[in-house]
Parts: C-alpha cells; sequence; structure tokens
C-alpha cells in the first residue's frame, strides 16, 4: 500500500526539479500542480502504451492525476497506482509529489453488478437514481464509503488528494424527465450534496482524503437550465460546515468552442462560474479541452492535415457505387460459389457492405474525427474478419479470389475518397477556429491548434490544471511542449466573450 499524500514542500520540490515547464498553486491548499494534468478517462492497465503515456508525464513534468472509478471500469485507478508504485520503487517519484485526484457517482460496469446484487439482497445503496439500461448514478455517503474504499483498493494508495461528485447533476436530468417540479428537484438535489459533503468531511478526519470537490458539466449552464449546478449554492453548503471545510476543488468543461465557464454570468452579481471559483480560491481543474461539444456537434480541437487528394462529392458518390455494384456481385455470383453455412453467407453479406452502409449516409457524419471513428472501429475491422475468412478458405474458387482483390482495390478507393472530402472540411474547419482564438487574443498563437487549446486555458487566471487525456507519449509530448513555451496568466475574460463573439459570426 503506497502511504501519504502530495504535500506543499514535495510538490514544490517537483517543480523546482522541472524548471521549464509551467506550475500553478493548487490554491489554497498551497500545493504546486502543472498547469496541465494527465486525464485518464480512456487509459486502462491492460494497454502498455497507456503504461507508458503515464510514465513518461509523471517523469517529465505532470504532476496532477485525474481519474474515476467508472474509467475503463477501475482499469484507469489500476493504472495510475501501478505506474506510481513503479516510480516510487524506482526512486524516480515521490508520493507527496504527486496530485492524484479521483471521483464517484456512476454505478455501471462492475458497481452495476454490485448494485443490482445489493437490491436483490433488499440492501440496497440509498438515493440511488435510475438514469438508464446499466446506469445508475448515486452520491449517498454508504455508496461513497463504499467507493472510496474501492479506489483506494486499486490505486493501492492509503489516502486521496482529492475526492469529487462525479457528475452529480444525473438527478436532475432524471428528475426534468420524471416531471418534477425544478424548485422541488433542486432542493433534493442540494440536499443529496450537503449529506455528501458531511460524509466527506469525515473522510478527511479519517486521512483517506485531503480535499473533496464536485465535477460537473453544469456548472458553466445558464442559471435557467434544468440539470445547472450552482457552485455559488455548493460552496454556501460547505461553508455551512464550518470555516475550516474542504470544499477545495471543482471540475468543468471549458475550452475553444465552449466558452461558457469564464462567460456565461449565471453566479448571483453576474458572475460566471470561473470568476467564483477564483475569488473563493478554489481549485479549478478543466476538462474537455480539446473535445469541444457546440450545437449537439462534437469538434476535435486538434489539427487535420489537409488531404493530397481532395474528393468532391461527385467522386465520393462515383466510388460508392462502385462499391455498391462488386459487392452485388459478391450476393449474386460468388456466394452461390462458397458452400457457407445460412449465419455465415448472413454475417459475410453484413460485413462486406462498405457501400452499402455508406449509400445515403455518407454525408451524414458531420466531422473528420466522427468519419474517422466509424471507419477504425467499425468498418474496417468488419471488412477486414470477412477478407481474412476468404483468405483462409481452402479451394477458394479463382473468381472468388479476383472478386476480392477487386472489392479491396475498390473499398480503399471508397473509404480514402470520404475520408479526404471530411479531412478537406476537418482542415479548413480547424484552420478557422485557430484563427478566430488568435483573433480574440493574440497571447494564444501556438504551433497548433491543440497546442493554442490548452494555451488559451492554461492562461486564463482562474484556471489551475487542464486535463488533457494523453494515451500517448506523443500526446504527452506535445503538452509537455506547450507547459515549457512562456505564457502570461491574467485574467482573460474578454479574450473569451471575444472568441464567442467570433465563433458565433463564423457559425
Amino acid at each position: 500500500m503506497i502511504a501519504g499524500q502530495a504535500t506543499q514542500s514535495g510538490t514544490a520540490a517537483y517543480a523546482e526539479k522541472h524548471p521549464a515547464l509551467s506550475y500553478n498553486t493548487f490554491d489554497d491548499t498551497g500545493l504546486h500542480v502543472s498547469q496541465a494534468g494527465f486525464g485518464g478517462y480512456r487509459v486502462d492497465v491492460s494497454i502498455d502504451s497507456h503504461r507508458q503515456a503515464l510514465r513518461h508525464a509523471l517523469l517529465n513534468g505532470i504532476n496532477l492525476i485525474d481519474t474515476s472509478a467508472n474509467y475503463a471500469d477501475g482499469g484507469s485507478e489500476k493504472l495510475v497506482g501501478e505506474v506510481v508504485a513503479e516510480l516510487l520503487e524506482q526512486g524516480e517519484l515521490a508520493r507527496h509529489a504527486v496530485v492524484v485526484v479521483s471521483k464517484a457517482g456512476y454505478i455501471q460496469g462492475q458497481n452495476y453488478q454490485l448494485a443490482q446484487r445489493r437490491q436483490a439482497e433488499n440492501r440496497p445503496f440509498p438515493d440511488v437514481v435510475n438514469y438508464a439500461e446499466g446506469l445508475d448514478h448515486c452520491i449517498h455517503p454508504e455508496f461513497l464509503e463504499d467507493q472510496l474504499t474501492r479506489s483506494l483498493g486499486r490505486l493501492n494508495m492509503d489516502s486521496l488528494d482529492c475526492y469529487l461528485l462525479h457528475n452529480p447533476e444525473y438527478y436532475l436530468s432524471w428528475a426534468e424527465r420524471a416531471s418534477i417540479p425544478l424548485d422541488e428537484a433542486r432542493r433534493e438535489y442540494y440536499r443529496r450534496i450537503e449529506l455528501a459533503f458531511r460524509y466527506l468531511e469525515r473522510e478527511v478526519e479519517r486521512g483517506r482524503i485531503q480535499w473533496y470537490g464536485i465535477s460537473s458539466n453544469t456548472f458553466p449552464a445558464t442559471n435557467e437550465d434544468a440539470q445547472f449546478t450552482s457552485l455559488e449554492t455548493a460552496w454556501a453548503i460547505a461553508a455551512a460546515q464550518g470555516t475550516d471545510h474542504h470544499f477545495r476543488v471543482v471540475q468543468m468543461p471549458m475550452n475553444l468552442l465552449e466558452t461558457e465557464a469564464a462567460t456565461e454570468k449565471n453566479q448571483s452579481s453576474s458572475r460566471p462560474a470561473l470568476d467564483f471559483a477564483r475569488e473563493k480560491k478554489l481549485a479549478v481543474l478543466i476538462n474537455r479541452p480539446l473535445n469541444a461539444i457546440r450545437d449537439s456537434e462534437l469538434t476535435r480541437l486538434a489539427d487535420v492535415p489537409a488531404p493530397n487528394y481532395p474528393a468532391t462529392a461527385e467522386e465520393v458518390s462515383t466510388a460508392v457505387d462502385t462499391s455498391l455494384r462488386i459487392e452485388a456481385s459478391f450476393q449474386r455470383d460468388m456466394l452461390p460459389q462458397l458452400s457457407l453455412a445460412a449465419e455465415t453467407e448472413r454475417q459475410m453479406l453484413e460485413y462486406l457492405a462498405v457501400g452499402l452502409l455508406l449509400e445515403g449516409r455518407w454525408q451524414g457524419f458531420e466531422t473528420y474525427q466522427n468519419w474517422r471513428d466509424v471507419q477504425y472501429q467499425f468498418v474496417l475491422p468488419r471488412v477486414r474478419s470477412a477478407l481474412q475468412f476468404l483468405s483462409n478458405k481452402e479451394n477458394l474458387p479463382p473468381e472468388v479470389a479476383l472478386w476480392r482483390d477487386q472489392y479491396v482495390e475498390a473499398t480503399e478507393t471508397t473509404l480514402a475518397a470520404v475520408s479526404a472530402f471530411y479531412q478537406e472540411q476537418g482542415a479548413a474547419r480547424a484552420q478557422a477556429i485557430k484563427a478566430t482564438a488568435v483573433a480574440a487574443d493574440p497571447a494564444w498563437d501556438a504551433d497548433t491548434l491543440s497546442q493554442t487549446a490548452v494555451r488559451a486555458l492554461r492562461s486564463t487566471a482562474g484556471v489551475t490544471t487542464v486535463l488533457v487525456g494523453m494515451r500517448l507519449q506523443v500526446y504527452v509530448k506535445d503538452v509537455v511542449a506547450e507547459l515549457a513555451r512562456p505564457v502570461e496568466v491574467k485574467e482573460r475574460e474578454a479574450s473569451w466573450v471575444a472568441l464567442n463573439r467570433g465563433l458565433a459570426i463564423g457559425d
């Protein structure tokens, strides 16, 4: 079991070892943390590249790690625990130099199975929000105590530096669907948060956490939004626990397309959440810095290389039509020669259907990133599986072998055409976003869009750490390179307002 917690002296010594990088004080806690932190949302203990990325980050100046009980169904916490333990054993890292943040609230995966067992045994967790099939939510002390114990076990640590309620606004979303009056729903919502805060203060006394807070996607929302989480109200609840309360950390989304944390005046005296947090000396962790959701559309804030050969809509349609004709010939002429079982025939027709999948739909993927996800996570694995099946089949008729080769060529042409179409659009959009950001604040000008996105946030007073998904070493190196470039940290609300105005004009 890894003993200890992050300390002021330990994190200060860590920062001194990396003088080229930029650090902030974790507000009232006095800790020194890198301006970018390692976001553990999509990392897993079973993937070696994730292990190497985290290791590289900790050895090169990144000393804040953000994870959660539900990330990779606990695999993210396990990875953090194993990598930190390895570096401690090798003498390359001290526990008091690194700030570890985890969260609880989601009931899914293993936790969902646990909750279902307890339900069957007539000892359910109290105050569970039945949100969707396979997904519940809870911030009741009984659940939080169970989750903290499990998180510490996966992390192999006896204490966490920060423990956050993970998106408690799930209750408000459920209440809205259940037609519960908003005033009533909000009273119940903050009652649940107060109950959780009281419990978390006891965990501070036990020494299992140092500080606590809330991670909410709705801190920046308009205060008229039914799912809005009021930072001011959360602060008042904590303050009621006493002047020495340990509510010190909040997490919220903010990026070049989602500016509301700095621009939406949803607190009293017409202030945005970021301004209120700064006044109260709360540490602010920013999530989704590179994955922006605007008008229900996800945009990856990273450069998109221009295609070598742009494709027009007519060229894409022609390529799709060619794939359709070849697929039809497979069903008509080739499949009868293979003598396959009915289920295998069905699967082959389903997997060898790129043209059928794209016909009338290829213009609906909206962004280059969406298309890439569909191509690499769905289309290509199915096509490769079916083609491998054909290649491994004994005594494959020559006509089918020839068809296979034609299909490979046609599929490559079709996928390349769709990619080029979206790539051209993505490159233009990335350039436009970067230009708009730099116009709003010339200090945000960086080599790449992703670095501009991180720079805009880390240069804004009130932002403590930007949580970046760094699953690969190349991502870590990109972030470390950005943190090594000097930029003044100051109040930049006017820049964010100008950016928001520029985006509205661009839309």
